[in-house]
């Protein structure tokens, strides 16, 4: 009797231990890495769940013991990590990120530079190498992305869903970014570094241009720009403008400016 219950006992405590270690619970984790750990998406490849860090880096997901978690950003080399019982214990996961490093072909130095740049270039036996113009095909030209811009662009480049034969493709760094909230905020920055950006343009060379042929109190300036950006036709008329437009939507807006402290006085 004593013998049957003590191996009931141990039967029941390890399908307690087997419960306990099949639940799901929320673990809070950190990525570290040398640039940017805002963004990165964690998504569990065993329950299919996700998220994505702070700009801290921080996170919380839902896992269980042996899950996989998977960690994706396009700057980073991608890494799987499975859930270990010390992690279950601690409740927290810390996780370091390589970056993603192109390695460049090996560069052999053959004759020695003399310094003449016109023979040197004479000398050598390097070959130009093929561009998109060589080969009729469109290429990239303009002015490079600002931060702000190259991180929209990763979260929100691409179609959402590929069409393809039998199967379609889904963007899944697309999805994601737009489901999280992600793309809208970045959109959100974007607006207003560029807002920024016209204001500062404007102030620093427009502005100085306006008023040495107008006079304004100089108490009254920061007023008056704030007053031009209240404009509901603001963005038309000085976002992708030339200095000379937007000097002349100043000067409308100066004469407004004037005319309203006057009527108030």
């Amino acid at each position: 009797m004593t013998f049957s219950f003590k191996y009931f006992r141990f039967i029941f405590l390890l399908l307690s231990l087997a419960l306990s270690q099949a639940q799901t619970r929320e673990i809070s984790g950190i990525i570290k890495a040398d640039g940017n750990v805002e963004g990165i998406h964690i998504i569990n490849k065993t329950s299919y769940r996700y998220a994505t860090t702070d700009q801290n880096g921080s996170f919380t997901i839902q896992a269980k013991l042996s899950d996989s978690l998977y960690f994706s950003s396009i700057q980073y080399t991608p890494k799987i990590v499975v859930v270990v019982p010390k992690i279950m214990k601690d409740n927290f996961i810390e996780v370091r990120l390589e970056d993603s490093v192109t390695e460049l072909d090996e560069v052999t130095i053959g004759k020695l530079l003399t310094g003449d740049l016109n023979a040197d270039i004479s000398n050598s036996d390097v070959e130009r190498p093929i561009d998109f113009y060589d080969v009729g095909l469109p290429g990239y030209t303009g002015p490079r992305k600002t931060q702000s811009e190259s991180r929209l662009y990763e979260a929100d480049a691409g179609k959402m869903v590929y069409l393809g034969f039998p199967y379609a493709m889904l963007n899944l760094n697309k999805f994601l970014n737009k489901i999280t909230g992600r793309t809208k905020k970045l959109k959100t920055a974007l607006n207003i570094e560029r807002e920024k950006n016209i204001l500062t343009h404007i102030k620093e060379v427009v502005g100085s241009k306006l008023f040495q042929q107008e006079e304004l109190s100089e108490h009254l300036i920061p007023e008056f720009y704030f007053f031009c950006t209240d404009d509901p036709n603001f963005k038309q008329r000085c976002t992708n403008r030339s200095d000379i437009q937007i000097l002349q939507f100043l000067q409308e807006k100066l004469k407004e400016f004037k005319a309203n402290n006057l009527s108030e006085n």
